[in-house]
C-alpha cells in the first residue's frame, strides 16, 4: 500500500538536518540552561544564539523573541496578559481563527469585563476590512487579533493593511501566524505589529517548541511562573535541543525559500488542474483554489457526493494509506463539522465532503495522481 502524508498544515515531517542537530545538542548539551556552571553556561549559549538567529529572519532584536511550547501558548501569553496586565476592554477578531485564540478570547470574556467583537466576512472567508476599521473606532482599548493564513482554507490576511489600521486607531494588534512563519518572508521592522504566534513543526522543525514575537515596551507580563527563564516572560526549564531543532528548521526554511516554494505551488497548481478535469463539480472553499489570494501549502475542496456516501470518504483514503484532514488536525475527534466552513458555506454544501490537502516539499507530482485517482474510484 502507498503512504501519502498531505496533511502538512496539521505538522509537518521533521528534516534530516535537525533530527541531526538536536542529537547532537541532547548528547553535548545537556546542562541546565539556568546553572552557573559550564555545563549551564554552554546550553545558555546555545539558547541564545538561537533567539539571534531567529529574530535575524525576522528583523526584530533578540530580546522580542521568547519561547513558548508551541503556538497554542504563544496566543495564550499574549491574550491573557494583554487584558489581564494591559488593560484591553475590547477584542476584534473573526470567527474563523484557530480555536487557540476563540476559546481563549471565550474564556478570556467569562473572566474579565471585556467586549468582544467579530469582523465581517465575505463568502469566501476574506476579512471585511471596512467593517474592521468601524469596529476599530471604540472608545475601549483594543486589541485586533487576526491570523495571517487560515489553517482550513489558506486564505492570505493583508496583514500590513490591518497593521496600519491598527496603528491609525492606536489598537494594538496580535496575528497567528503559525501557518506562515517558515513559508514567507516577514519584515516585523517594517509591520506595525505587536505580538505573533510561531510554531516549529509547521515548518519542518520539532514538536513542542515555538516562540512568540512581542514588540518591546509592550508590558506583557507572564502567563507561567516561577524561574526567570525568557527574561522573566516564561518561567521554566528550556528544551534546548527543541529550540536548536526550531533555529535549524527556520535557517533551511529560509535558506531554500525560493526553491521550495515554486516547488511546492507546481504541486498545487498541478492537483487544482487535474481534480478540476478529473472530477467535474469539485469546488474550492474559501479562496484556496486561489494561487493569489491563498497559501501555496494546501487546498480545501468540496466534493460532489451524496452526505450518506461523504461519512465514508476520510476512512476510504486513510485505508488506501492518504493521510489528510476534514479541518484542524485540533478538531479531528471531533463529529461536528469545522467552525470555519460553517461561517462560508451554505447548508447544501455543508452535507457535501470537504477536504484539506496541504503540501510539502517531501510531496511529489506521482502523490497527487494516486489521491485523485483513489477519489476517483470512491465516486464511481
Amino acid at each position: 500500500m502507498k503512504h501519502v502524508y498531505l496533511d502538512n498544515a496539521a505538522t509537518t515531517q521533521i528534516r534530516d538536518e535537525v533530527i541531526s542537530v538536536m542529537t547532537e545538542t541532547m548528547k553535548g548539551y545537556y546542562g541546565n540552561a539556568s546553572s552557573s556552571h559550564g555545563f549551564g553556561r554552554s546550553s545558555k549559549s546555545l539558547i541564545e544564539q538561537s533567539r539571534k538567529t531567529i529574530a535575524k529572519y525576522l528583523n526584530v532584536s533578540a530580546g522580542e523573541i521568547v519561547f513558548t511550547s508551541g503556538g497554542t501558548e504563544a496566543d495564550n501569553l499574549v491574550l491573557r496578559s494583554a487584558v489581564r496586565d494591559l488593560g484591553i476592554k475590547h477584542i476584534v477578531t473573526s470567527k474563523i481563527e484557530h480555536h487557540a485564540v476563540l476559546h481563549t478570547i471565550e474564556q478570556l470574556e467569562d473572566e474579565y469585563d471585556l467586549s468582544v467583537s467579530y469582523v465581517g466576512l465575505d463568502t469566501d472567508g476574506g476579512i471585511d476590512y471596512t467593517h474592521l476599521e468601524t469596529l476599530l473606532q471604540s472608545e475601549n482599548k483594543t486589541l485586533v487579533s487576526l491570523m495571517h493564513i487560515n489553517n482550513e482554507i489558506g486564505n492570505i490576511l493583508d496583514i500590513n493593511r490591518v497593521a496600519k489600521l491598527c496603528k491609525t486607531h492606536h489598537a494594538l494588534f496580535h496575528s497567528d501566524a503559525v501557518q506562515s512563519v517558515g513559508h514567507y518572508e516577514m519584515d516585523l521592522q517594517a509591520l506595525s505589529i505587536d505580538f505573533l504566534a510561531a510554531s516549529a513543526h509547521k515548518f519542518h522543525g520539532p514538536k513542542g517548541v515555538g516562540f512568540a514575537f512581542i514588540r518591546k515596551n509592550t508590558g506583557l507580563q507572564p502567563l507561567i511562573f516561577g524561574g526567570e527563564q525568557e527574561r522573566g516572560l516564561r518561567a521554566g526549564t528550556e528544551s534546548v535541543h527543541n529550540i536548536v531543532g526550531m533555529e535549524e528548521a527556520l535557517k533551511k526554511a529560509y535558506n531554500n525559500l525560493n526553491k521550495e516554494t515554486d516547488y511546492i505551488k507546481g504541486l498545487k497548481r498541478y492537483f487544482i488542474d487535474k481534480i478540476t478535469k478529473e472530477i467535474p463539480g469539485t469546488t474550492f472553499n474559501g479562496c484556496s483554489g486561489d494561487s493569489n489570494k491563498s497559501t501555496y501549502t494546501l487546498v480545501n475542496i468540496c466534493l460532489p457526493i451524496p452526505p450518506k456516501k461523504a461519512s465514508m470518504l476520510l476512512f476510504q483514503l486513510d485505508l488506501k494509506g492518504i493521510a489528510c484532514s476534514k479541518g484542524s488536525a485540533c478538531q479531528s475527534g471531533s463529529s461536528q463539522n469545522s467552525h470555519v466552513l460553517t461561517e462560508i458555506l451554505n447548508d447544501t454544501d455543508l452535507q457535501k465532503p470537504s477536504i484539506r490537502f496541504s503540501f510539502s516539499l517531501y510531496n511529489t507530482k506521482e502523490e497527487m495522481d494516486y489521491v485523485i485517482d483513489v477519489l476517483k474510484e470512491f465516486m464511481e
